[in-house]
């Protein structure tokens, strides 16, 4: 389980939409995207800026499959 920082209203939405619906989510914090169950979704107004912490739980990475074409089977 992950929680990630967000200031971007835009994100925060979209995970929160995910959150209702069920779906998975990728989410791109800080250059680092995570994909998984958002479990939770918190505003925290305590600073200038608003910010939201998102709580994720990370799908397992997925292993790039061999391609085989049709001409070689």
């Amino acid at each position: 389980m992950m929680t990630l920082e967000t200031t971007d209203l835009k994100e925060a939405r979209r995970s929160r939409i995910a959150q209702f619906s069920g779906r998975s989510a990728t989410l791109t914090v800080g250059g680092t995207s995570v994909t998984g169950l958002v479990r939770a979704v918190r505003e925290d107004k305590s600073g200038e800026v608003p910010r939201w912490l998102v709580t994720v739980i990370a799908d397992p990475p997925r292993v790039a499959s061999a391609r085989i074409s049709r001409a070689q089977a």
